[in-house]
């Protein structure tokens, strides 16, 4: 329960901002404060923790225009004080992350009367290593310190590497650079900056002789004497991955609102997915034998570690050839198999309900006992030269036990993720509630051919309830768009946030009657792909105002270039299609045009769907080619419905409708930006006036002014 001291504090901050800012109070941002205040009042002061039965987990929609940034601030900044917890506010994105620093939060502090510390958090890989940074400009190659997937970067010619490295040194040196890759004056390119930063498997730590200049360090010593920490959601999940506390304050210790959360479930699933390239981790292996040797020699003097520095090229020998062996009979599969799903330069082939072909299982089992011991090795040695690191003499020449730190940590987590992957293929998959997603992709193209083994959850529930909502303090979620169908039923599917929580939807302030929705009569369903594109380019040139500016939104990049085709000649220079510039740079051009008086059309897919922003006059048209269901050959969507339908349920109305509801609200959600905003949406899918579903998912959409069937 709060105190009246509390309440009268959130009370008086609110005003105070609102004051301050010439606005007037939002009834949503006040719905907003009281469930947030509400939940977060379910932790007890004296534990810290709230009771099982009461979790202290807030779950809010808010429609686009509510204000939730001011509203979760200035009740949980607070309360977290007043508890004794850090905030860790988690937003969808590096760009937003800094939105929320550089303006946000700056706003806040000033206006609303609040006292309290803030900073923004990094991953390791956002950081230089000065470390790497020696080994380059001391003569080492690039190459010598091996990358965790050699394949994904491709080393860069010194030529070109040395002299930005050099300048990054320059830099730190002179204190004009911070080591952080996004305030390097400048773009560096991927190749050059992964030479130089690490993970936290190549890090040294606290032992590492440039731990007092340490960029990354510098940066996690300030996270401790912050009140909030702000940080992305993979940042947030990176470090509940490797237990909590690792990067951030421990989960005990931390309210974590998620910003954008809708996204929380699939990026925990990314989290915890594994996979393991065939081919280039026979490369890998084939490679780390010879380094091994080397190091074999190096590293003589520690007598401690010779055995399994003698041992691994053997082992990995072994695994090399083992990995030959499952290349073939992955490739003798998809023979018998035939998979017909997937693009002409990528096929896959899912295994039904999880289950590992029984021919895979004791190649995998082999795997992954090769993988174990290869692990377990260099984990010894990688905490051997760790030790080494604090010795005054070690027996190696100065320097060697830090580089090889560096080679060998990174050669332990690409092991580490192997042996996951064959640990998932070890078993036969039977029995798993909810069943793993398993499956094999074919590459051929882009100079790649090779099969890649992946294992993934299909629900993020059970992954989400281990690490986050059974140990955290306090969480939020909030979102625009969180429920489906009107009902949080799907999130709580896919996130596992515990129904006895706090769940509200906020409406949003903007008036929707000053829009119109309208679904014209169709002449076809877009079941019947050909006609519904014809369909397209016969009624677009009617529908679109070459005044105005338009958003044309698709499910499918070849409808959307045949239609862009189709209708060239009537819209000429007007229109503008996603994929012919960046996204950054279609905009640009966009709103350039709408400015300069002229109409403009954008022909966009899912990513301009969601989180793009064109108020006022750079849209006044939404045009919604039909109602987006998820693309069929989607492995752990496949494997999904699947489960779903092996209970006796019926998962197109259970998973593909509620799905395609939330993805259509955030498409229509384009429109209507800022209060003053109007316009129309127009859903070129007669579904949704013939099918059951349609009258479901019309409900769903904001209370627009509806044209139906005309």
């Amino acid at each position: 329960m709060l105190s009246d001291a509390l309440k009268d504090q959130i009370r008086e901050a609110y005003a105070a901002i609102t004051a301050a800012k010439g606005l007037k109070p939002r009834w949503g941002q006040r719905q907003m404060i009281a469930e947030i205040a509400n939940a977060l009042a379910r932790i007890n002061p004296e534990t810290g923790r709230a009771r099982p039965e009461t979790p202290a987990v807030c779950v809010i929609e808010a429609g686009t225009g509510t204000g939730k940034t001011i509203a979760y601030a200035v009740t949980a900044i607070p309360l977290a004080q007043a508890l004794g917890k850090r905030l860790v506010v988690a937003t969808a994105t590096v760009a937003l992350q800094e939105q929320f620093v550089n303006k946000d939060l700056p706003d806040i502090r000033q206006h609303s009367g609040l006292e309290f510390s803030f900073t923004l958090a990094k991953g390791r890989r956002r950081y230089v290593c000065l470390s790497k940074l020696d080994h380059h400009l001391g003569g080492s190659g690039a190459g010598d310190v091996l990358p965790l997937y050699p394949d994904e970067f491709q080393a860069p010619d010194n030529a070109e590497a040395l002299p930005v490295y050099s300048a990054m040194l320059e830099a730190l040196g002179r204190g004009e650079w911070d080591g952080d890759r996004d305030n390097w004056p400048g773009q560096v390119p991927d190749a050059i900056w992964f030479g130089a930063t690490t993970d936290h498997s190549q890090c040294s730590g606290r032992r590492c002789p440039n731990i007092s200049q340490c960029s990354f360090f510098r940066a996690r010593d300030a996270l401790q004497y912050a009140d909030v920490v702000v940080a992305n959601h993979d940042l947030v999940l990176a470090d509940l991955a490797l237990g909590g506390g690792a990067i951030l304050s421990a989960p005990e210790d931390s309210i974590y609102v998620f910003d954008e959360g809708h996204h929380l479930p699939d990026k925990a699933l990314g989290h915890f997915a594994s996979f393991c390239r065939l081919h280039t981790t026979v490369q890998w292996l084939q490679d780390n034998r010879k380094l091994l040797v080397q190091a074999a020699s190096a590293l003589a003097p520690l007598t401690d570690i010779a055995r399994p520095l003698a041992a691994l090229p053997g082992v990995m020998e072994e695994a090399q050839n083992a990995l030959q062996v499952a290349e073939q009979a992955v490739a003798t599969l998809f023979a018998e198999r035939a998979p017909t799903s997937g693009r002409s330069d990528e096929q896959q082939l899912r295994f039904a309900h999880g289950r590992v072909p029984e021919q895979l299982q004791p190649l995998a089992a082999g795997l992954a006992s090769q993988f174990q011991q290869i692990s377990s090795a260099l984990a010894k040695i990688e905490a051997r030269l760790a030790e080494a690191l604090e010795e005054d003499d070690c027996g190696l020449p100065p320097g060697d036990a830090e580089t090889w730190h560096l080679s060998l940590g990174g050669l332990l987590n690409r092991a580490e993720s192997t042996l996951a992957l064959w640990q998932a293929y070890a078993v036969s998959g039977e029995g798993e509630v909810p069943p793993m997603a398993r499956w094999i992709t074919l590459l051929d193209g882009g100079g790649q051919t090779g099969f890649d083994l992946r294992c993934s959850p299909i629900l993020a529930a059970d992954i989400l309830q281990e690490y986050l909502w059974s140990r955290a303090a306090g969480v939020v979620i909030t979102s625009a768009t969180i429920t489906a169908l009107r009902s949080f039923d799907r999130f709580i599917l896919h996130s596992g946030a515990p129904s006895e929580g706090v769940f509200k939807v906020v409406a949003s302030p903007f008036d929707y009657s000053r829009a119109t929705l309208r679904v014209p009569a169709m002449p076809c369903d877009p079941g019947d792909a050909e006609a519904h594109t014809a369909a397209l380019i016969d009624q677009l040139p009617g529908l679109l105002d070459r005044s105005e500016a338009s958003l044309v939104l698709f499910s499918s990049r070849r409808q959307m270039q045949d239609v862009h085709a189709g209708v060239s000649a009537a819209f000429g220079s007007l229109l503008l299609m996603q994929g012919d510039g960046s996204k950054q740079e279609i905009l640009r051009q966009h709103r350039e045009a709408v400015d300069a008086g002229r109409g403009s059309i954008l022909f966009g897919l899912a990513s301009f769907a969601e989180g793009v922003d064109l108020p006022g006059a750079y849209c006044r048209h939404v045009v919604i080619a039909k109602i987006p269901f998820a693309v069929p050959d989607s492995p752990i969507e496949a494997a999904l419905a699947e489960w779903v339908e092996a209970q006796g349920r019926n998962a197109f109305m259970e998973i593909s409708v509620p799905d395609a509801a939330l993805r259509l609200v955030q498409a229509s959600g384009r429109l209507l930006r800022t209060e003053q905003d109007s316009g129309r949406v127009t859903l070129m899918d007669r579904r949704l006036l013939t099918r059951r579903y349609g009258q479901a998912i019309l409900d769903s959409l904001p209370p627009f002014t509806r044209e139906l069937g005309r």
